[in-house]
């Protein structure tokens, strides 16, 4: 991410040893380690979101290709995708029905 070398890091070390003196030189350490971590993970799950955002837009791009195509005539390919695109939709459509179910069966039994 940066480019810094050995003697970069041993001038950074002296300046901040001089500064924060040597009882805070490592809880100041720790803090930067911490907050570098964080931002690292932080990073690492939108990249996560952003390849499933384009995995999904991917997928609706096949189920549309599939769908003006008629299904007739499709790819081997394109009939996996259009298979695993229902069998997500169906996936994410299960907790909403389960949950509307016990919805409307609550809402009956309340006077």
């Amino acid at each position: 991410m940066f480019d810094i070398g050995f003697w970069e890091l041993i001038l950074i070390s002296v300046v901040g040893l001089v500064v924060l003196g040597p009882e805070r030189l490592p809880i100041a350490i720790r803090n930067v380690a911490r907050w570098v971590g964080s931002v690292r993970r932080m990073a690492g799950s939108v990249k996560d979101e952003l390849e499933q955002e384009l995995k999904i837009k991917e997928l609706q791009d096949n189920l549309k290709k599939a769908e003006s195509m008629s299904m007739q005539n499709i790819s081997p390919e394109l009939q996996k995708s259009v298979d695993e695109l229902k069998q997500a939709a169906d996936e994410v459509q299960r907790p909403y029905d389960s949950t509307s179910k016990n919805d409307a069966s609550q809402s009956t039994k309340e006077p």
